[in-house]
């Protein structure tokens, strides 16, 4: 994206979302360890089922996406932001989000580890609050995404019109 004319906008949250993903990685196993019993089966099931979701996700968003993936809120004053309105994209402005939301809910449930993942989920939810309207407040400048992608729901796509307005 640098040679686009990107340039990365420093983020309050950015080491907090980290923090946050890597703390589930890390506290997820430890509580797994610590319960005596294993997972219900059914908790087990549901965090592979959220998992298998996330994954089918995450991969549609990055072919989307391709080189226009970043974990960084990117600046492009000169007009060179790739403005992505195919994938899931078509039917809301953050699937990326939508994939790690479902990634941190599910993970810790596989080992039932459902404490870390209410609190990553919680956790995730406030870094979010903060991080996705400077995402959308920088994206804005662009014309082409303030008319193609801002008037579609952030996280959950609407049922029916599905087609582009002609």
């Amino acid at each position: 994206m640098a040679q686009r004319g990107g340039r990365v906008l420093p983020e309050p949250w950015y080491a907090a979302m980290v923090a946050v993903h890597a703390g589930t990685l890390v506290a997820a196993p430890i509580e797994a360890a610590l319960r005596r019993s294993p997972p219900p089966r059914s908790l087990t099931g549901l965090g592979l089922a959220g998992l298998a979701a996330a994954t089918a996700l995450r991969l549609w968003t990055l072919r989307a996406l391709g080189d226009s993936w970043s974990t960084r809120v990117t600046r492009f004053d000169g007009g060179g932001r790739r403005v992505v309105t195919t994938g899931p994209y078509r039917y809301i402005r953050h699937p990326n989000y939508v994939a790690v939301i479902l990634e941190l809910a599910a993970l810790p449930l596989v080992g039932g580890a459902w404490v870390t993942a209410l609190v990553a989920s919680a956790l995730d939810a406030l870094v979010l609050s903060r991080r996705i309207p400077l995402e959308e407040r920088e994206m804005a400048h662009d014309a082409i995404w303030r008319a193609s992608v801002l008037p579609r729901p952030r996280f959950i796509p609407r049922l029916g019109r599905t087609r582009e307005p002609a």
